[in-house]
């Protein structure tokens, strides 16, 4: 193609461009920045057709510093996203957490209520166990936390190249259970009600045998750390699907549509919150839960200043007298 007729072509594009960049420099959320990234990758494309056809050295400049611009906004883009993402862990998410306080507490209630209600009955009517888990699943339990088994939290030994393969199921089995407990909330909270408390009582009917039949050391080492993180995601994954449900029953003067778009939002801000919680859980649990050398006192040690962390983020970070709740 001659460049006459390749300038024909694509000169509007590039001057849309060039006026683009004029305002995305004077403020960075001007109109058009949505299509930056694809007009962007346009305007690279020609430049390398410009060069490789060999065009005059004042269109392959005029393109080069066009390209050179959109790579100055494509970096400040990019260090913007960075920095609202670290703004939202150092202090949006913990700001959300107390700010849909109900809703947590809520949740928290019925989870962590449960829990510890079933492992009481069951460890004191240690056959009620059997009328919530099968008898196969309760003795592959027994077997992961077996104290003479060598191993905790699997029914048999791993080697260290499988901690990664683990790592990577144990996040995929709890996003798959976050995100269960959260989406049922469109059931008028109904179905996040639901898993919350029917994962308190299984869990709390694990806790409840294991610690019957003398295993709670094990079972309580392995489990101190991670739940940290894993049990208090849970909970904020059920307050988001009642943040959910709530916006359908009582909408306010809004319609349930705009309602429910409208908890969405922050419902969705929660879960990013989660996903994060999640992910740490998933590495203490690969590689510091299933380690049998640390002793039980190191681990109850660590998992009890792991809970006192996650206490103090969710309670005082982000607690500016510039950012009121």
């Amino acid at each position: 193609m001659k460049q006459s007729l390749f300038e024909h072509r694509h000169m509007a594009e590039w001057e849309q461009f060039s006026l683009l960049l004029d305002r995305l420099e004077r403020d960075s959320k001007a109109k058009g920045a949505d299509n930056f990234l694809a007009d962007y990758r346009r305007i690279c494309q020609h430049l390398a057709l410009a060069r490789e056809r060999g065009y005059s050295s004042f269109l392959n400049d005029s393109l080069q510093q066009q390209v050179l611009r959109g790579h100055q906004q494509l970096y400040r883009h990019r260090s913007h996203f960075g920095a609202h993402a670290l703004g939202f862990i150092l202090a949006g998410f913990p700001r959300l957490v107390r700010e849909q306080w109900r809703f947590v507490l809520a949740a928290s209630l019925m989870f962590f209520g449960s829990l510890i209600a079933m492992a009481g009955l069951v460890y004191l009517f240690p056959e009620l166990v059997y009328n919530l888990i099968p008898a196969d699943q309760v003795s592959d339990m027994q077997s992961m936390y077996d104290p003479d088994a060598g191993h905790l939290g699997r029914s048999m030994e791993r080697a260290a190249s499988e901690d990664w393969a683990m790592f990577g199921y144990y996040i995929m089995h709890n996003i798959g259970i976050a995100f269960q407990t959260y989406a049922s909330g469109l059931l008028f909270g109904l179905g996040s009600a639901f898993f919350l408390i029917f994962n308190g009582l299984m869990i709390g009917a694990v806790a409840g045998h294991l610690t019957h039949i003398g295993y709670g050391q094990s079972f309580w080492s392995f489990v101190v750390g991670h739940g940290a993180f894993e049990l208090t995601a849970i909970a904020l994954a059920g307050a988001a699907g009642l943040q959910l449900g709530w916006a359908l029953i009582a909408p306010g003067r809004l319609p349930r549509a705009e309602a429910l778009r409208v908890a969405a939002r922050k419902s969705v801000l929660l879960i990013c919150g989660v996903m994060l919680f999640l992910l740490i859980a998933a590495f203490i649990e690969a590689y510091w839960s299933s380690m049998t050398t640390p002793a039980p006192l190191i681990k109850y040690l660590v998992g009890a200043a792991l809970w006192v962390l996650v206490a103090i983020y969710l309670i005082f970070a982000g607690r500016t007298h510039h950012a009121p709740e």
